[in-house]
C-alpha cells in the first residue's frame, strides 16, 4: 500500500485550500477555483522553466519581486497574492503581455487561431489597453515550411518554447532547436531539415498562438464555425482518443482528446494528418461490376444487391472472407451474421489471433510511465504498429526505467511491463506466466496488433457461430473487406486462386481492375460503432461526417433479409446483441466518451498459451536474418494524402552496430542488399537497439528479397 500523501495549506487571494505538498502552485490555484495565466506552462512537457513569466504573482516570505508561479510548489503555510489582489503581479502581468506584444502581428483577423489563441484572449483580460511602441514591428519571411505539413509564422512566436520542449523531451527527437539568444532567439529545425518523425503534428496543437500551424486546414478554417465530435483514431490499434472537427460537412482538423490512461493527449502525424484520404480523387462512391470489354462499371445499389446475392448463393458453402481489421465490431459480427449463419461459410482471413491469455496480463498503457523495466520483445519497431506506444516507453525511460529485451534478466524487479510486437503474442504469454506478473500489481503485458480493431473483429466472427471453419478448395468467392485487406499481398495471392472476388473498399486504384464487383468502402470517420484497442479497451467511434455511400451495415442488413438473417442497420442494436456474448452486457451508451479499462479476469479463468510447434530456422544458411515490417505511414490511406508522403520510409536497411562493424559499414553507407539472386541498393542505418543476425527493412523496399539476406559495400 502507497503512503498518504502529505496535505499542506495553501491561502490563494485569501482562499484556503489543502492539496499534497509539493503540488504546482497552478493546479493549487486551480483547486482554489482561481486562474494563474499561463502560456509556456504545460504539465506534459516535464518540469516548468518559466519561460514567459505570465504567471507572475507575489508570495509572501520570498523575496518582494514577482515570482513566476509555475516554477513553485504548495508548501505548509504558503500565501499567494495573483493579480487579482496583487497590484505588484497586475503591473507584472500588464507588462509581461506588453512586451511580448512589442513585435506581434496584429493579424488576428486573418490568423488560424484567431479565436482560441490564449494571447488573444489574455490580452483582453489583462493586458495594456493601448500601446506605447511607435516603432515598426519587426517582420520575418513568412510562412515557413518547417516540413509540408506545418508551417511557421515566426513573427506570431512568443518563445514558450512549447515546441522545442517536446521535441527534446517527449518525442526526444531534438529536431526543433531554438537558435541564437536573446532578443534575436528564433525556432527553426536542426540544420534548417524539414522536421520528420511520428508525433510533429503535436506542435501545432502545443503552440499557444499561431505560430505553429497544419497546412492542410491554413485559411480554411474559423475556430467558431468548426462542430467537434468525440471519436477515437481508427489508423492503429491504441486507439487514441480525438477531436474530429468539421466545417461546413468536411473534417477539416483533427485534435487529441486527451485520455490519460491511453494517449496522455499526444497524437501521431498518421492519426492527425491522414484524414483528407476521404476525400481522395478515386473514391468509390457507387458499387462497381466489370463489365465484358469495357472494364468496369457503375450499377446501382439494387443491381449491385441482385448481382452480389447471386454470387454468394452460386458460392454456397465454398467462400472466404478476408477481414481488414478496420471494421467495426459491429460491422464484423453483421457480415458474419450473414455468411456464417446466413449461407455457412465459416471460413475467414482474420486480420489478427488472439487468446484470452493477454486479459490475465490487463494494464492501462500509462502503467508503462511507472514501470521498473519494460521488455520488449519482436522485431518490428514498436513506433511503426503502436506509436503512442513508444512515447510511453520513452518516459518510463525518462523516469528511470530499465529497457531491456528477453535476453535480460530481471530479478528482483517487481513492476515488469512486456511489449510484444511479434506474431501471434504466443512468447509473451508464456514469458508473463513463466514472470508471474498476473499476480504482481503495476506488471502487465500488451500485444501490438498490426490492425486497428483486430482484436475486436475476432471477437465479433467468432462470436456469430461455434461451427468450425473448413477451408474450401476450389475458393469460389473470395470476399475481400476494406482496403487494408484488398492491398495485403497474401489476400492477393487468394483472389487469383478464387473464381470470384467481390471486394469492400474506399479507393478504385485498390480493388478495380483484379475484383468482380466492388461496393463502396467507408472510413472510420464515416461510422458509429466500437472499437477495441490493444489493451482491451472497449471504445465508441462516432460517425463525424456523412459518408457519399451507404455505410457497410445498411446493405449488409438488406442482403442478409434474401437469406432470411435478421441483421439490424443500427449500430446500436447490433451492439446489444453482441455484448451479451463477448463484453458481459454492457449497453452501448455506457462505452462513454473515456471508456474505462475492464478489470483483469481472475487468473484461474486464464490458461496461459503452451509453446506452439514452429518451423525451425535455418541457422547454418549464410547472411542475415531479415525482419520485413509495414511502416506506420503506407497504405491506401496515407497514399492520398499529399502532405504525409515525406514522412514515408526511406530506402534504407537496418543493421546492427556489430553487423555493421564486421562489414565496414557505417552509419548512410550506400550499400547492397542481395538474396537468391535478387539484390538491391540500399542505404544503411546503424541501430543500437537491433539485435545482432538481423537486418530490418520496410515492405515496400524489401520486394524480391527472401528470408537470409547478405549486406555489402558495391565495391566489396
Amino acid at each position: 500500500m502507497s503512503a498518504q500523501p502529505e496535505l499542506v495549506t495553501v491561502t490563494i487571494d485569501d482562499r484556503t485550500v489543502q492539496v499534497p505538498k509539493g503540488t504546482g502552485l497552478v493546479e493549487t490555484a486551480a483547486t482554489a477555483g482561481i486562474e494563474i495565466p499561463v502560456f509556456c506552462y504545460e504539465p506534459r512537457l516535464g518540469p516548468a522553466v518559466g519561460a514567459c513569466r505570465m504567471c507572475l504573482c507575489e508570495v509572501e516570505g520570498m523575496p518582494p519581486k514577482p515570482q513566476a508561479a509555475c516554477t513553485l510548489t504548495a508548501q505548509e503555510g504558503m500565501v499567494v497574492k495573483t493579480a487579482q489582489t496583487s497590484p505588484m503581479a497586475a503591473e507584472a502581468q500588464e507588462a509581461t503581455l506588453e512586451f511580448i506584444l512589442v513585435n506581434h502581428p496584429l493579424d488576428c483577423p486573418v490568423c488560424d487561431k484567431g479565436g482560441e489563441c490564449p494571447l488573444q484572449d489574455l490580452t483582453f483580460r489583462y493586458g495594456p489597453g493601448s500601446s506605447r511602441m511607435q516603432f515598426p514591428k519587426r517582420t520575418f519571411e513568412k510562412p515557413i515550411p518547417i516540413s509540408p505539413a506545418i508551417s511557421l509564422d515566426r513573427e506570431r512566436c512568443i518563445l514558450c518554447y512549447r515546441c522545442t520542449r517536446f521535441s527534446e523531451s517527449v518525442s526526444e527527437d531534438g529536431q526543433l532547436v531554438a537558435e541564437n539568444r536573446g532578443s534575436q532567439t528564433l525556432i527553426t529545425t536542426f540544420e534548417d531539415e524539414p522536421y520528420t518523425g511520428a508525433f510533429t503534428g503535436n506542435v501545432t496543437e502545443l503552440c499557444p498562438v499561431g505560430a505553429l500551424l497544419p497546412t492542410q486546414s491554413r485559411f480554411l478554417i474559423r475556430p467558431w464555425e468548426l462542430q467537434a465530435a468525440p471519436s477515437i483514431c481508427g489508423m492503429c490499434p491504441v486507439g487514441c482518443n480525438i477531436s474530429v472537427e468539421t466545417r461546413e460537412g468536411k473534417v477539416r482538423r483533427i485534435h487529441s482528446r486527451n485520455h490519460p490512461e491511453v494517449d496522455q493527449g499526444w497524437l501521431c502525424d498518421k492519426g492527425r494528418f491522414v484524414y483528407s484520404h476521404i476525400y481522395a480523387e478515386d473514391r468509390i462512391v457507387d458499387p462497381m461490376r466489370r463489365v465484358r470489354r469495357r472494364g468496369f462499371g457503375a450499377v446501382s445499389w439494387d443491381d449491385a444487391l441482385d448481382e452480389v446475392e447471386r454470387m454468394i448463393r452460386a458460392a454456397g458453402t465454398r467462400i472466404v472472407t478476408a477481414l481488414s481489421g478496420s471494421e467495426t465490431i459491429e460491422q464484423a459480427y453483421a457480415l458474419a451474421q450473414l455468411l456464417r449463419c446466413g449461407v455457412g461459410a465459416h471460413s475467414a482471413v482474420l486480420p489478427e489471433e488472439f487468446d484470452e491469455w493477454i486479459a490475465a496480463y490487463r494494464l492501462p498503457l500509462s502503467a508503462i510511465a511507472a514501470a521498473e523495466a519494460v521488455v520488449v520483445l519482436g522485431d518490428d519497431p514498436v513506433v511503426e504498429r503502436a506509436p503512442i506506444v513508444d512515447l510511453w516507453i520513452r518516459q518510463a525511460r525518462r523516469n528511470g526505467a530499465r529497457i531491456l529485451d528477453a535476453s535480460d534478466k530481471l530479478d528482483g524487479l517487481e513492476r515488469i511491463v512486456l511489449i510484444d510486437s511479434g506474431d501471434g503474442g504466443e512468447r509473451i504469454g508464456r514469458l508473463a506466466a513463466k514472470l508471474g506478473l498476473a499476480d504482481k500489481e503495476g506488471s502487465g503485458a500488451f500485444y501490438l496488433p498490426e490492425t486497428a480493431n483486430g482484436r475486436g473483429v475476432v471477437d465479433a466472427w467468432a462470436a456469430a457461430s461455434d461451427d468450425e471453419p473448413v477451408d474450401p478448395e476450389p475458393i469460389s468467392l473470395l470476399i475481400v473487406s476494406g482496403d487494408e485487406a484488398a492491398a495485403n499481398p497474401n489476400v492477393r495471392a487468394l483472389a487469383e486462386k478464387a473464381e470470384a472476388v467481390l471486394a469492400i473498399t474506399m479507393f478504385q486504384g485498390v480493388a478495380v481492375g483484379w475484383a468482380d464487383v466492388v461496393l463502396p468502402g467507408t472510413s472510420y470517420l464515416e461510422r458509429d460503432g466500437t472499437y477495441v484497442n490493444l489493451e482491451g479497451r472497449l471504445q465508441r467511434l462516432r460517425r463525424s461526417v456523412i459518408p457519399p455511400a451507404p455505410d457497410e451495415l445498411a446493405w449488409i442488413s438488406k442482403l442478409a433479409e434474401r437469406f432470411g438473417v435478421e441483421v439490424s442497420p443500427y449500430p446500436a442494436v447490433v451492439f446489444e446483441e453482441l455484448s451479451g456474448k463477448c463484453y458481459g452486457g454492457i449497453s452501448y451508451a455506457e462505452v462513454g466518451e473515456h471508456a474505462p479499462l475492464p478489470a483483469r479476469p481472475a487468473r484461474s479463468d486464464v490458461t496461459p498459451p503452451s509453446a506452439p510447434a514452429r518451423p525451425s530456422k535455418d541457422k547454418s544458411s549464410a547472411g542475415l536474418q531479415l525482419v520485413r515490417y509495414r511502416p506506420l505511414f503506407s497504405g491506401p490511406a496515407v497514399e492520398r494524402v499529399p502532405e504525409i508522403q515525406f514522412q514515408r520510409p526511406a530506402p534504407e536497411v537496418e543493421l546492427s552496430m556489430k553487423d555493421a562493424r564486421s562489414r565496414g559499414i557505417a552509419n548512410g553507407d550506400e550499400v547492397v542488399v542481395g538474396s537468391n539472386g535478387s539484390s538491391r541498393e540500399l542505404r544503411a542505418r546503424l541501430s543500437r537497439t537491433l539485435r545482432p543476425g538481423t537486418v530490418r527493412i520496410a515492405d515496400e523496399h524489401a520486394e524480391g528479397l527472401q528470408q537470409r539476406v547478405e549486406v555489402s559495400k558495391p565495391d566489396a
